[in-house]
């Protein structure tokens, strides 16, 4: 009876809120904010701090709400931090640097090459001055995430219907070689998946017949948090949905948090001290 209690506490909130870029917080919950100036763009790092710091979330993207939705729902209950990026509603950083307008994906900058590919995908010009201040910032991120002291990244993205999915990384398919390994549950919508860096990982997002990917270590240097990640032997999660699958993304956070304390013990026993 508590389970469902909550379950329409929340799809009622889902449905109240969806059209509201943040979630409103709650009361007891404690927000902290670090800001990164990317010339005249403000990157506002919200932290959201609630009970026990049992799991820390990381969205880099300002319009993909619903990941940050389900992760309120989650450390309202169980305890936790999200850090939400703000900087304006959109997906992309846009800034103007030396009177020139520049813009990238917040998902490419961990890397020298993948700064170089995120400019030019968008017809920007090579600047030595741009692609330092995008190496700035992506330090700050980390910096304020502190994947070091977790031991872990746990992401949240969202996506558009039909656009990117699971099947993405099947052979054929435009991303089947940054995947070593994928498996499918064809019961789930194709959108709704979890990435990751650390076979064992895969192996028992498998036994919970959930869509999952194990990230190639051959892929491509893109300047993703992913490959940052599995270059630096941190284990890193990915929890992605289509938008508005507010309770999907919510039951994959929680199966994902399930996954890494069996996989990592230490990390769940850090958790709870």
């Amino acid at each position: 009876m508590l389970k469902y209690i909550l379950l329409t506490t929340f799809i009622f909130c889902c449905t109240l809120f969806s059209q509201a870029q943040h979630p409103p917080v709650f009361e007891g919950i404690q927000t902290d904010t670090s800001v990164i100036q990317l010339n005249n763009l403000k990157i506002n790092l919200v932290k959201y701090s609630y009970g026990k710091p049992n799991i820390h979330f990381l969205a880099i993207h300002d319009d993909e709400d619903t990941g940050i939705r389900a992760a309120f729902e989650y450390i309202r209950f169980s305890g936790g931090t999200i850090i939400d990026s703000q900087y304006g509603n959109t997906r992309n950083y846009k800034f103007a640097h030396k009177g020139l307008n520049f813009q990238t994906d917040p998902n490419s900058i961990y890397s020298y090459e993948g700064i170089v590919m995120g400019l030019e995908k968008y017809g920007n010009i090579d600047s030595d001055e741009v692609v330092e201040k995008l190496q700035e910032t992506s330090r700050s991120v980390l910096d304020y995430y502190r994947a070091d002291q977790h031991g872990y990244m746990f992401t949240l993205h969202n996506n558009a219907d039909g656009g990117f999915g699971i099947t993405s990384y099947l052979k054929g398919y435009p991303l089947e070689k940054t995947a070593d390994s994928v498996h499918v549950n064809f019961d789930m919508d194709p959108d709704d998946l979890i990435l990751v860096t650390e076979l064992a990982l895969f192996n028992n997002f498998k036994k919970q017949n959930v869509n999952v990917v194990l990230q190639s270590e051959g892929g491509p240097e893109d300047g993703s948090l992913s490959v940052y990640a599995m270059y630096k032997k941190i284990p890193y999660i990915n929890v992605e949905v289509q938008h508005g699958h507010d309770y999907e993304h919510l039951r994959l956070i929680e199966i994902a948090i399930k996954v890494l304390h069996e996989t990592y013990p230490h990390l769940k026993q850090k958790a709870t001290e």
